[in-house]
């Protein structure tokens, strides 16, 4: 007994000790003090500094001091037009307007992409069976009807040789090619699936407990749910005040033909930028700075959610009579902790997370640079990389995103709390190698049935195989309908996304403490588990009623 209990317990392997058994801890501790200040004084002195940026993008405009010069070319006679920023030429047989591809110019730089609380709705929870059942069922309707395509255009001898290259992508779907293509790869998918299931049956069984467990705890928070829309304000607030600052010096140059008349040739063409003035000799630095700031108050805004959800998805595991134990507005507990005492933590993630982005940018500016002067050693080297550097930010943001679930529930500051969630992960390697990618692995296919479900019907409404009653929806008249479909995914995909995030991140902050719930307890009366009742099931653990 002793022996079989001693296995059950995760070794130390050099990877710090187990979680100790604390009597006095029951979820997100409320005594806590603020965390990693000198951070939290950088990051608003960058906010003062981009709000300024800001302002004197916007003020120089009409500062007829830092103004140059637009020369305007008739009869050899000059006029000097105050204008910030650019020296323009008025000349001849040129286009009456000048103005930059502002499209081009905002993609030139490779950037990285709260209601009441307590409202309770007891939703029906998601049976095993419809989970390891209902992915095989769509594969099965897709493979039939793949293969019944297949037929129907094999019988008829369409190929996709006797079509070649059209922009019609309808005429794609007409062709056996095509389905055969879909067939096999649906195929795989479903054997993937299939195996899966057979040999990792007990870890996708855990993997389900906690989706079902996340489950239980958004419905008990509904507003976690809408929490992702005050996410994508702050953001767009972010992008559209990055956008705004970063045109500011590229403001057009209009002027009115009418007034010159007599010479209806003039025209405005771009001949330098002007480089008088602090401002202007300092534009490329205040980019600079801009793309930065941006990047970091993007990843500050996106580490802010996540550590409001992980606060209240873990008050929600550590109540041990649940829901009467959990703590009332927990969403909102979640923010107000968050941002009264972690400022400086989620800032100091966010801060690592932006260096490696801007790392990022900057060999993608190296590389679109100097493509043309490459040899295959230069690529090859700058493909590695790129490659390093991806991965890296991929590991930051998933070590970040553990760290955040820590500081949620302890206070620490942020190295404290990234150490700490990577080395309970370290000792538990095995089932977050395995139960988390299963997990994320149902949730993708969870994102893809929402997905492709209204791909589907919008594919068979917009194409006119769907006939609704009455006459007002009807698409018999549209001439190319594959645009109006792949808005429709598109906008699925986004809004599917932002929801399946808050799900994503109840898992993990479940997981997280379901694996310090296994170290610290045992089962027994002074230790019991707080894990739900299936998980006990599952791991054949129970806790100890008195006699």
């Amino acid at each position: 007994m002793g022996k079989k209990q001693k296995e059950e317990q995760p070794s130390d392997s050099g990877y710090g000790e187990p979680a100790q058994f604390d009597p006095t801890f029951a979820g997100p501790i409320n005594k806590r003090g603020c965390t990693d200040i000198i951070c939290c004084i950088l990051f608003m002195a960058v906010i003062v500094g981009y709000m300024v940026v800001g302002i004197l993008g916007e003020t120089s405009l009409a500062t007829p001091a830092q103004a140059s010069v637009i020369h305007l070319v008739y009869n050899m006679t000059h006029y000097f037009i105050p204008f910030p920023s650019l020296d323009l030429t008025y000349s001849f047989n040129r286009p009456n307007v000048f103005y930059f591809d502002i499209l081009k110019c905002a993609t030139t730089v490779n950037v990285m992409a709260a209601a009441l609380d307590g409202f309770q709705c007891p939703t029906t929870q998601v049976e095993n069976l419809w989970v390891i059942v209902l992915p095989v069922c769509f594969f099965i309707v897709g493979i039939w009807h793949c293969y019944w395509e297949y037929s129907n255009y094999k019988a008829n001898s369409a190929t996709i040789s006797e079509i070649g290259f059209t922009t019609n992508f309808e005429v794609y779907l007409q062709v056996q090619e095509t389905w055969l293509a879909f067939l096999i790869i649906i195929s795989v998918a479903e054997a993937i699936i299939l195996l899966t299931v057979i040999f990792l049956r007990k870890r996708i069984l855990i993997a389900i407990a906690l989706i079902q467990e996340a489950s239980k705890a958004i419905s008990y928070m509904m507003s976690s749910l809408l929490y992702p829309l005050f996410t994508a304000v702050l953001l767009l607030v972010c992008v559209a005040y990055w956008g705004v600052t970063a045109l500011y010096p590229f403001v057009l140059c209009t002027f009115n033909p009418s007034e010159y008349s007599h010479c209806p040739s003039a025209s405005c063409i771009f001949i330098k930028y002007n480089d008088e003035g602090l401002l202007q000799r300092n534009l490329f630095n205040l980019q600079i700075y801009n793309v930065v700031a941006f990047l970091w108050c993007a990843n500050f805004v996106i580490a802010l959610g996540q550590c409001t959800l992980a606060g209240a998805f873990a008050s929600y595991y550590w109540a041990f009579n649940k829901p009467n134990d959990i703590p009332m507005f927990p969403v909102s507990a979640g923010f107000m902790r968050s941002l009264r005492y972690h400022v400086g933590s989620l800032a100091f993630g966010a801060l690592i997370l932006t260096l490696v982005q801007v790392v990022r940018i900057l060999l993608e500016y190296i590389d679109h640079k100097t493509r043309s002067a490459q040899n295959a050693c230069a690529r090859f080297l700058m493909c590695c990389l790129k490659c390093c550097f991806w991965c890296l930010e991929k590991f930051i943001k998933f070590l970040n995103r553990n760290a955040y679930i820590m500081i949620a529930i302890y206070g620490k500051n942020f190295c404290v709390s990234a150490k700490n969630a990577f080395m309970l992960l370290m000792r538990n390697v095995i089932r977050v190698v395995v139960l988390d990618k299963v997990t994320d692995l149902l949730l993708f296919f969870g994102k893809l049935l929402v997905v492709g479900g209204v791909g589907v019907l919008s594919f068979f409404f917009f194409s006119g195989r769907i006939l609704l009653p009455g006459n007002t929806f009807r698409s018999e008249t549209l001439n190319y309908y594959w645009m109006p479909i792949i808005v429709v995914v598109i906008g699925t995909y986004l809004i599917a996304h932002g929801f399946f995030s808050v799900y994503n991140m109840c898992v993990d902050t479940l997981f997280l403490c379901f694996l310090e719930d296994l170290e610290r307890n045992d089962g027994s009366m002074g230790k019991p588990y707080f894990m739900s009742k299936n998980l006990m099931k599952i791991l054949n653990k129970s806790n100890k009623r008195p006699k």
